[in-house]
């Protein structure tokens, strides 16, 4: 694995979004795509940002620690983001809230990328030092796919098929 790049296991079919998008819309395809973030792109695919299940998380948790500040018992995992029945204790306005916000106001601007011809094992490293469970993988500013630690992973099962 020591000689593998990143383009031998980077996958290029990457799911992206908008700085515009909503948080609902990244939830969704988080959801539907079985991955746990994306990079944020603009309209030629430069990459803007980046986006993760543990960004909104963090959202959803700063709400719920206002609402118990406010001591209304009202618990944020409760109540479905996707619900059109009205929530008690405000949970559907802070819900809406949640939902219909961009991805540009939440997502991490200061991005660690790589190159497609960067070694796999200096990347883990990164990756591991850094904290970080994927990278956007940038050739002349643009995104051309994304290598995670799932596809690392992935390619020590194959090798022993």
């Amino acid at each position: 694995m020591s000689k593998l790049k990143v383009r031998d296991l980077m996958t290029t079919q990457v799911v992206t979004l908008q700085p515009t998008d909503t948080i609902k819309k990244a939830t969704i395809k988080f959801a539907v795509d079985n991955i746990s973030g994306a990079p944020v792109v603009d309209g030629r695919n430069h990459l803007l940002g980046i986006v993760s299940e543990n960004d909104i998380l963090q959202l959803i948790y700063s709400r719920q620690i206002m609402l118990d500040k406010e001591n209304t018992g009202a618990v944020m995992l409760s109540y479905s983001m996707d619900s059109d029945e009205n929530g008690a204790d405000g949970l559907q306005r802070i819900s809406d809230e949640i939902s219909n916000m961009e991805v540009g106001s939440i997502m991490v601007r200061t991005v660690l990328t790589t190159s497609p011809d960067a070694p796999v094992m200096e990347v883990l490293k990164s990756m591991i030092e850094m904290g970080v469970n994927r990278l956007p993988v940038v050739e002349k500013g643009v995104v051309i796919g994304v290598i995670s630690r799932a596809d690392i992973v992935f390619a020590l099962y194959k090798k022993k098929v």
